[in-house]
């Protein structure tokens, strides 16, 4: 590998270590920031990104734990899919790509990229069904905004995981025939 190829990788990994310490910094904020929603609500405009939804929880208990449960299942499987990626990075030999730990990397994160897609589709509906109750969540689509970008990733990704899977099976039957 040449040392262009090799800084390029070095900078790509400690990237991903920076995006993957951020999204759990807000995983952990956002967590954070729901326990004192249901203790101490008064604590929450002083909390990370301000998210204040004392006033959906007082109209439904449901709504508010159905949101926060999309908000909080979105925010830790993105932190989860940039461990992956870390994982991967760390793990990956360039001089041989082709390795199960490699197809079952990049399979696990498809997966969790179409997870994610999915919940945030799911949960931009239904909270589409609760404005017309008369619900105020305007400020919740920042978390869900970009669904329909990590289903086509996820999809994308899972390509790249088949072919990866189809590439180990022709390098054992290469190293089988040599």
């Amino acid at each position: 590998m040449s040392k262009t190829n090799n800084f390029v990788f070095k900078a790509l990994l400690i990237i991903a270590w920076i995006i993957f310490v951020g999204l759990c910094i807000e995983a952990g904020g956002l967590v954070v920031n729901f326990f004192f929603s249901l203790f101490k609500p008064e604590f929450v405009p002083k909390l990370y990104q301000k998210l204040d939804l004392t006033p959906l929880y007082e109209k439904s208990a449901a709504a508010f734990l159905g949101s926060y449960g999309f908000i909080l299942a979105i925010a830790l499987l993105k932190a989860g899919l940039f461990y992956l990626v870390t994982r991967l990075m760390h793990k990956l030999d360039l001089s041989k790509p082709f390795s199960p730990f490699v197809a079952r990397q990049i399979s696990l994160i498809s997966y969790c990229t179409l997870l994610i897609g999915l919940f945030s589709y799911i949960a931009r509906q239904v909270t589409k069904g609760l404005t017309h109750y008369g619900y105020r969540i305007d400020n919740l689509n920042q978390f869900w905004e970009d669904s329909q970008a990590f289903i086509l990733m996820g999809a994308v990704i899972y390509i790249i995981a088949t072919i990866f899977k189809k590439g180990i099976e022709i390098q054992t039957e290469n190293d089988f025939t040599v």
